[in-house]
């Protein structure tokens, strides 16, 4: 009697050791939320004890499950729940420091869910609002596959979701029924606008081809000692009205997020306090000690560690239709997180904000700028709804040229994609510091615009060359052996475009001529911003040369200008855009170049 009760008083204490868990993890968790989304200092030391906590529970409830299903009677939904939460917490901390390895330890525990059927039971509780969890554990983990290129796995999941709406609204008939199947047309919208271009196995089955930076993919260059600055701090802007979007990421920005991350890499460094490390003999872990660099403020994270060395990535922010007050914050929590020699990167794609002045004399204010966020406040009293300022007011929820200029203090690095995007290019560096300002073309050909709910073609351009080359000469899908051969064309001109920024350098040191503005030798030392320079070059030649892009609205533009003859207008990159037009098949999109092309 006297062993049996002392049993019961050990299941008691384990049974209440996990409900002061389950609870304290709950209270962290529900937390999160209202940590400030910017800066870094304020929320690591939180996050670190929230993982702390959750690493706990999950160790816990696997050494303690048999105890825990007869006295507690844990249920497998619940132990879903948790590894759940465990998985926001990667994906929330990935959108928080912008390292991709973070993704692959949220999908690693929302596949483990899925895999392991803890939620297949969720309809026959009863209770509308656990279908509800389950519902919205499909919507991250969709999010989380988009992020990773798993497309035929989202496609699955896609399938799987609309399987579970129509039988939790037949079940439940509940008030949020299109709210989810508007969530379903969304995520179908978004994959079918996401496939631009199809890559095919000979099967004629499609390949998911990444857009990370790599070490195959990033552009060669010369370097010299005028090439000083990293990119270390990113905006990333979504404010385009009639854009696929899935989440709060429009196509642009989803587009634009890779393009300004590096592969994650396979180097995983075994964290200790993992919260899913030293699996036990229940559910072993999906992700076992493959912690990539720890969590900073965990038991595991080494704090005397160089966090800048080991972060591969820029830290960026991305923002879906903010108020104009938000969008200020965060732009001055990046440029206040600058590190000495680190360059500010703004990317915004947006809907133009017009100017109805005739003559206009200010043109940090005058010019019009970009609509921020559509939602109207209770004083805008008789300014205007679409975008054009009225009884002699500027329009409040507008982006101005002027709203940037106390920014040019610290090398800044902006990305306009808009129809009014021009507006940007009267920036004065006033202090002197790196300044360069890429725009898209502010209107494209009639047979293109109805593409347009599909992301932005500029954006497509910084984002592949390749794809956006296929776009604007209706390819629709191209075999894989095919496309490979097309992109070493692309990969040629990046690096004859390389070659040439550099030499025009050379030249201005050796014979004083100015041909090319000192900022952009200063950002191409950056792997990324060199990129996005490259690309914009091969952008402006591939519309430059294309028959359906005629007006100087149609073409994109920089400043400071980019040399013609010596860069933009040089004879080699024509050559080898038309070859690669040529090796497609469409050259008749282009106009006639040399012979031999």
């Amino acid at each position: 009697m006297v062993k049996m009760a002392s049993t019961e008083e050990q299941d008691r204490k384990i049974v209440l050791e996990f409900c002061h868990l389950l609870e304290k993890s709950k209270q962290l968790f529900n937390g999160l939320r209202d940590l400030p989304q910017y800066g870094h200092r304020q929320w690591q030391a939180y996050f670190g004890r929230t993982f702390d906590v959750y690493t706990k529970l999950w160790k816990f409830q696997q050494q303690h499950r048999l105890v825990l299903d007869s006295k507690y009677g844990l249920k497998r939904w619940q132990i879903g729940e948790i590894a759940s939460k465990i998985g926001q917490l990667y994906y929330h901390y990935y959108l928080r420091t912008s390292e991709t390895n973070y993704l692959n330890e949220a999908y690693s525990f929302y596949a483990a869910i899925r895999g392991r059927a803890y939620y297949s039971r969720a309809i026959k509780e009863d209770r509308p609002d656990l279908m509800v969890k389950k519902l919205r554990y499909y919507a991250r983990f969709i999010v989380v596959c988009l992020l990773l290129k798993k497309m035929k796995l989202v496609r699955e999941l896609v399938i799987e979701l609309e399987r579970q709406i129509q039988e939790y609204t037949t079940t439940y008939e509940p008030e949020d029924q299109l709210e989810w199947s508007l969530v379903l047309e969304e995520i179908k919208g978004f994959i079918k606008a996401e496939s631009a271009v199809a890559v095919l196995h000979a099967d004629t089955n499609p390949i998911v081809l990444s857009h990370r930076l790599s070490p195959l993919t990033t552009p060669p260059c010369e370097r010299t000692p005028h090439m000083t600055l990293s990119l270390q701090e990113i905006l990333i802007v979504g404010s385009a009205c009639e854009q696929a979007k899935f989440s709060e990421l429009t196509m642009d920005m989803f587009r634009m997020l890779q393009t300004l991350e590096r592969e994650p890499t396979d180097a995983m460094h075994p964290m200790i306090g993992h919260p899913m490390a030293h699996g036990g003999p229940h559910d072993a872990s999906p992700a076992a000690s493959r912690m990539p660099y720890g969590v900073p403020g965990s038991k595991g994270y080494v704090e005397n560690g160089d966090r800048r060395t080991m972060r591969d990535n820029p830290h960026k922010y991305l923002l879906y239709k903010p108020s104009l007050s938000q969008l200020m914050v965060f732009l001055s929590s990046g440029f206040k997180e600058l590190p000495p020699g680190g360059a500010l990167l703004l990317y915004m794609s947006a809907d133009g904000c017009f100017s109805t002045t005739k003559h206009p004399q200010d043109y940090g204010y005058e010019l019009g700028g970009l609509a921020t966020s559509v939602k109207r406040d209770a004083v805008d009293g008789g300014l205007s709804v679409r975008g054009k300022s009225s009884a002699g007011y500027k329009e409040p929820h507008c982006l101005y040229p002027g709203d940037l200029y106390p920014y040019t203090r610290r090398p800044l690095f902006i990305i306009i994609d808009s129809d009014n995007s021009f507006v940007f290019q009267h920036i004065p560096r006033y202090f002197g510091q790196p300044l360069v300002i890429l725009m898209s073309p502010q209107d494209i050909p009639a047979n293109y615009q109805d593409l347009q709910h599909h992301g932005s073609l500029f954006t497509l351009f910084l984002h592949s060359p390749m794809t956006a080359m296929c776009y604007i000469c209706n390819v629709g899908d191209v075999p894989i052996h095919h496309w490979e051969r097309c992109q070493s064309y692309v990969d040629r001109f990046v690096t004859e475009a390389s070659r040439l920024v550099t030499r025009c350098r050379m030249d201005e040191i050796e014979q004083g001529i100015g041909y090319i503005d000192s900022s952009y030798v200063q950002f191409f030392g950056d792997d990324f911003l060199r990129t996005l320079i490259l690309r914009f070059v091969f952008c402006d030649v591939a519309l430059r040369l294309h028959r359906g892009f005629r007006g100087r609205h149609q073409r994109p533009r920089c400043e400071p200008p980019l040399p013609g003859p010596e860069l933009l207008e040089h004879p080699s990159l024509a050559h080898i855009v038309l070859q690669l037009a040529t090796a497609l098949d469409v050259r008749g999109h282009f106009v006639e170049g040399p012979e031999g092309d």
